[in-house]
């Protein structure tokens, strides 16, 4: 389980840096390309309520294929002005990452953009993070660089274990295999309900236009009957 692509995660991860700047971030993603997940149960893969369209990802904070994907997600959801959902699926040989995903969820009580700016600076950061101290280290000065404090205990009633223990279960409840497994969802429209991006760097983007173009005349319908039917 967990095999494929976070086998790179035994890789050292200057290696894999180097590597894509010489082939180009397009051609070393299609390393990572994701193998086609027959998905068990789709009862989460949708927009959240409002939104025509999403991408739902799940991932590992300290897995090196999630980290290449995430900056090409970010730009792709505030280009399209679209939801992000990330859900944790944890890779049990990484040493660090439930930590990271619990510091996470911490950070998202104070501000959802400030959890999702802390997932962001760990993908970034990863050469840095190798066990669970440094990454203590890590949250530590992210913590202090935005004016929190972090408690001597971030999760002394396991609360927020457990909802990371809650999305690990959905990940497998679902069938999913390897990390990142990402979809581009869409509600109401003329297309399939999800689609699995099979590669990032090549096909997200055209995979949004489509999934915007299907739920285009259902958003105008909408338009319509706010404004009164005019």
């Amino acid at each position: 389980m967990h095999l494929f692509p976070c086998l790179a995660s035994f890789v050292s991860r200057r290696i894999q840096l180097t590597l894509a700047a010489a082939l180009g971030l397009t051609a070393f993603g299609s390393l990572y390309a994701q193998q086609p997940v027959q998905v068990l149960d789709a009862s989460a893969l949708h927009p959240p309520a409002g939104a025509r369209v999403a991408i739902v990802e799940f991932d590992d904070l300290q897995c090196p294929a999630c980290a290449l994907a995430n900056p090409t997600l970010k730009a792709a959801a505030a280009q399209y002005k679209i939801p992000w959902v990330r859900h944790d699926f944890l890779i049990p040989m990484h040493n660090w990452s439930r930590n990271a995903a619990i510091n996470a969820r911490f950070f998202d009580q104070k501000s959802k953009a400030l959890g999702d700016e802390y997932r962001d600076e760990v993908f970034a950061n990863q050469p840095s993070i190798y066990n669970p101290d440094s990454l203590a280290q890590f949250t530590q000065k992210f913590a202090q660089a935005h004016g929190v404090t972090m408690p001597f205990a971030v999760d002394p009633q396991g609360k927020l274990a457990g909802e990371v223990n809650a999305d690990v279960a959905l990940s497998q409840h679902m069938g999913l295999k390897s990390t990142p497994t990402i979809f581009v969802v869409e509600a109401n429209g003329k297309g399939a309900p999800f689609t699995q991006v099979l590669n990032v760097a090549q096909q997200l983007y055209t995979t949004i236009d489509r999934a915007m173009a299907d739920t285009a005349a259902q958003a105008k319908v909408t338009v319509v009957k706010k404004s009164g039917g005019k």
